[in-house]
């Protein structure tokens, strides 16, 4: 599996969340992990203001963060 963040192709793990991806890359933005914060709000697939930390990784997943 893997994911797109800004570009770079990225494995990740089945269970994984978009926020976890981002962790593992040096990017993370995560302050509750619950979805409260929405510190870790990205573009998933064209789709704006996602939270990271509520969403799944499914492979071809593009990310884009604000970053």
């Amino acid at each position: 599996m893997h994911v797109t963040v800004d570009g770079e192709e990225v494995p990740v793990r089945p269970g994984q969340t978009i926020a976890a991806v981002l962790h593992t890359l040096g990017r993370s933005r995560i302050f509750c992990g619950i979805g409260v914060c929405f510190d870790c709000v990205v573009e998933l697939n064209d789709v704006p203001d996602v939270r990271s930390c509520q969403r799944i990784a499914a492979d071809g997943d593009i990310v884009r963060t604000r970053s």
